[in-house]
């Protein structure tokens, strides 16, 4: 039998709670979405919730009160508007949710908020500058657990979505909802024909019908449960100090 994880806000009671002066709040953010052939569409809710559990998990052994909130499961898909069911998520909607989360952890005296987002198209950067303002006393934060260096130490050739790393991911952690890789497509992208935006130092939205014909962008088939795990321990592990010396900052004396 499972022992109950004081640190994950949904499985835990009001026995607890009450009696825990909580430190950080981490509020996984994902999205709904296709992924090639093979992989579900919570992909991304899975994989930020369980980053978010697993380094939780490693923070509150260390002595750090933690908790992990529920995952949000949308995220911004305006340029997949057309791929059927793929549940887009306005940035204005994701302002106010925040807002409203943010509100009630201040209210309960939790001061240390992160975002801890699993989907490209989230940025929550600009949003949080301007909660900051009206939320002085609370520190807010994200971090984008794709974009951690601990990546390119396991995989060559990770992809950006629904390749060699997010299927080895989903083989370490939901492995009976992974298609065998003989049906996936290859997750060729077409890149924008003009250079600035291939340089990535200019921006626009992609279209992703027009990217990439099986949703993918990366190719999967290099993929192993075993690469799914390594990466896993390598990211909680280094997200879990992360909690444990934000935990223990003193906001008044954050720079060196």
């Amino acid at each position: 039998m499972q022992q109950l994880r004081p640190y994950v806000l949904a499985e835990t009671n009001w026995k607890t709670v009450k009696n825990t002066n909580y430190e950080v709040a981490i509020l996984p953010w994902g999205a709904t979405e296709a992924h090639n052939y093979h992989l579900p569409y919570a992909t991304d809710n899975f994989q930020s919730e369980h980053i978010a559990i697993g380094s939780a998990k490693i923070a509150w052994e260390n002595g750090n009160k933690v908790i992990v909130l529920p995952t949000i499961p949308f995220g911004v898909n305006t340029g997949q508007h057309d791929i059927t069911l793929d549940i887009n998520m306005n940035p204005s909607t994701q302002a106010a949710i925040l807002d409203d989360v943010i509100a009630s952890l201040q209210r309960h005296g939790i001061h240390k908020f992160v975002v801890l987002n699993g989907h490209g198209g989230n940025e929550f950067k600009q949003i949080l500058r301007e909660l900051q303002l009206k939320y002085q006393d609370v520190f807010l934060c994200q971090l984008h657990w794709f974009k951690m260096n601990e990546v390119n130490d396991v995989f060559d050739n990770p992809g950006d979505h629904a390749g060699e790393m997010e299927t080895s991911l989903i083989m370490h952690l939901k492995p009976h909802l992974v298609l065998d890789l003989e049906v996936a497509g290859d997750g060729r992208a077409r890149p924008f024909k003009i250079e600035a935006f291939q340089e990535q130092w200019a921006w626009a939205q992609r279209e992703w019908r027009e990217v990439t014909a099986d949703t993918g962008v990366g190719n999967p088939h290099n993929a192993t449960a075993e690469k799914g795990e390594k990466i896993f321990t390598h990211l909680t592990k280094r997200i879990g100090t992360f909690l444990t010396n934000l935990a223990n900052a003193d906001l008044n004396d954050m720079y060196e």
